[in-house]
């Protein structure tokens, strides 16, 4: 087999959660565009459907589905329902994800009262855990469900984020824990499901331009240019610089990579230099 053969993808299924904006959109594009049988799944429905219409238009086979990734229930049912419309599940991104508030430090240079540990709402902290850490793991347990009955292995791909390996004091607060339990739990199932064959890693994004927050990045040029000026390669990334990631943690060409996390974020966790 060639370099180039070990990245062909073409004819597998793969399910991307968070799929409808965003990095998750990202993966759903670089799968489809490597010939892979997608479905695009997302709360958002509606954005869902049209980002499968346009993927359609342009020739590839793909499907939309809404889920709610913390009701465990309709996890499930999700992934029967690509099960039925696929005939199987080669690949899974478990990558929808939530920023529920700023953390204790906002970007403009002062203390955020609402993010701070000892003012900071338990409904707020319950929904991101709920999104960030229960999400995936219902994620990942349903792909493995349905990769361990066809006993040929599979590569599932968690996002996490490089904000669950250092403090992120803008971040909000159980962001972090939720994303470092991640990280963890993809160590954990690298060793429990290297015996069938299912590989399980981990993409720990830096700062990428999307909805997440709102998208408020993409709404305050300033804040765009103060993030430009701190990132180490001098920019924010755009969700099409994680694609070739996706696409080599998906194929074979990581077939010797399992419980491992790989950081894209410009060079932010090197620290500052200027």
């Amino acid at each position: 087999m060639s370099t180039l053969d070990r990245f062909n993808i073409t004819g597998r299924s793969a399910l991307v959660t968070g799929a409808a904006s965003g990095i998750g959109l990202a993966y759903a594009e670089a799968m489809a565009e490597a010939g892979a049988r997608v479905t695009l799944a997302d709360i958002d429905f509606a954005g869902a459907e049209h980002e499968v219409e346009r993927l359609r238009d342009a020739g590839h086979d793909v499907r939309a589905a809404q889920v709610d990734v913390s009701d465990a229930a309709a996890v499930a049912a999700l992934f029967d329902g690509h099960e039925a419309a696929f005939g199987g599940l080669d690949i899974c991104f478990a990558n929808a994800g939530i920023d529920v508030g700023g953390g204790f430090w906002n970007p403009e240079g002062f203390r955020n009262p609402d993010g701070q540990v000892d003012a900071y709402d338990p409904a707020r902290w319950d929904k991101s855990i709920s999104v960030n850490l229960s999400g995936v793991f219902y994620t990942i347990s349903n792909a493995v469900r349905i990769m361990k009955r066809q006993g040929k292995g599979g590569s599932i791909i968690a996002t996490a984020s490089n904000a669950g390996l250092v403090t992120e004091p803008i971040v909000g607060l159980p962001y972090m824990p939720a994303k470092a339990g991640v990280l963890h739990m993809v160590k954990a199932l690298g060793l429990e499901l290297a015996e069938f064959r299912i590989r399980i890693n981990a993409i720990a994004p830096g700062p990428f331009v999307t909805n997440i927050g709102g998208g408020w990045v993409k709404k305050n040029p300033a804040a765009r240019a103060a993030f430009d000026a701190i990132v180490p390669l001098g920019r924010l990334a755009e969700t099409d610089q994680i694609k070739p990631l996706a696409l080599l943690l998906a194929s074979d060409a990581s077939d010797y990579m399992t419980g491992a996390h790989v950081v894209i974020d410009g060079g932010m966790m090197l620290g500052k230099f200027k």
